[in-house]
């Protein structure tokens, strides 16, 4: 799963494509309009989602393995919704990763993944990669150019 692209930005509601850096900012890219714009660092800070772990009672996973477990069982596990309760949310989320921290994730934590999650499958960009086709790609990059 490919979420480099993809930033949260502080003050600013949704997810952003990232476009371009800056010294003083992002160039970001709203996902529905696709409306371009620039968000200065003096007033914003940035998040990109592939930067983005939740707390385990051992260490962290990274939220592309969190989205790989919810897409997995979105069949038998339907997403709670937004109005449903604290309880709910972390029933739903202690069945995707069981072992998350419960001490240090909140519910907006869990909210916000959610959140995230539904966002990006809803306009299709959840681009979930075949483990062989990661191999694949590490494969060709380690390959020698043939003379």
């Amino acid at each position: 799963m490919n979420l480099k692209d993809f930033v949260a930005v502080s003050s600013m509601p949704g997810l952003y494509r990232l476009m371009a850096t800056r010294s003083n900012g992002l160039l970001i890219q709203e996902i529905d309009s696709e409306k371009t714009k620039f968000a200065s660092t003096r007033k914003h800070q940035f998040t990109p989602l592939e930067t983005v772990a939740i707390y385990t009672d051992n260490d962290s996973t990274e939220l592309k393995e969190i989205f790989q477990r919810i897409e997995d069982n979105l069949e038998d596990l339907p997403l709670p919704e937004s109005n449903s309760s604290k309880e709910d949310f972390f029933n739903y989320f202690s069945e995707i990763l069981p072992d998350y921290d419960e001490e240090r994730v909140m519910i907006s934590d869990v909210k916000k993944v959610i959140k995230w999650f539904k966002f990006l499958k809803e306009r299709n960009l959840l681009i979930l990669e075949d483990s062989s086709d990661e191999e694949q790609e590490v494969d060709e990059k380690n390959k020698e150019p043939e003379s």
